[in-house]
């Protein structure tokens, strides 16, 4: 098996092995918020799950992009 293959599989496991842990952290870091709209401490929680976000949906891209280069090389 080539290369490229590998690189693509290991990036979308170890990627969702990371998504699925943190999770249920970023879960209770929402329902903290949602609790307690007017503490201060609140803004850096939400910075983090919009990181969390902003990384999730990268990974998610960076994927597809893996994925789409594999296709055309082993097709293509």
């Amino acid at each position: 098996m080539d290369l490229l293959l590998w690189i693509t599989t290991g990036f979308m496991l170890i990627g969702l092995v990371v998504l699925v842990t943190m999770k249920k952290g970023m879960e209770s870091k929402v329902a903290f918020i949602k609790a307690n709209m007017d503490k201060e401490e609140n803004s850096s929680k939400a910075k983090s799950v919009i990181w969390w976000i902003r990384s999730t949906t990268a990974w998610g891209v960076g994927g597809i992009f893996l994925v789409v280069w594999w296709f055309n090389n082993y097709f293509g």
